[in-house]
């Protein structure tokens, strides 16, 4: 079974789906710092030298095992010529 069509079974489960939910803004981020790594062609070892940082950081906060400060954000967000935007915005209702 292919990872999507499983995870379209496992958010049937409202208990499941309301827990990815809280989770997803996490790893939005995640997959950006990722995808904005691998467009820059930077390794893992490479974004931390450019962060001063280890590349086992880098690695642990892509994996999702580290929460980054929003100081170490800002600098990732630096480093991969980007910029940070972190939001509070108003629940609908």
């Amino acid at each position: 079974m292919e990872w999507e069509e499983f995870k379209k079974e496992l958010l049937k489960d409202p208990g499941f789906r309301k827990e990815y939910e809280k989770l997803e803004p996490e790893y939005k981020i995640l997959r950006q710092i990722l995808a904005l790594r691998r467009k820059r062609n930077l390794t893992q070892e490479q974004l931390a030298n450019l962060v001063k940082a280890k590349q086992s950081s880098i690695a642990r906060i892509e994996s999702g095992r580290h929460n980054p400060s929003l100081r170490m954000l800002q600098r990732i967000a630096g480093a991969l010529d980007a910029e940070l935007d972190v939001r509070f915005i108003p629940k609908a209702g």
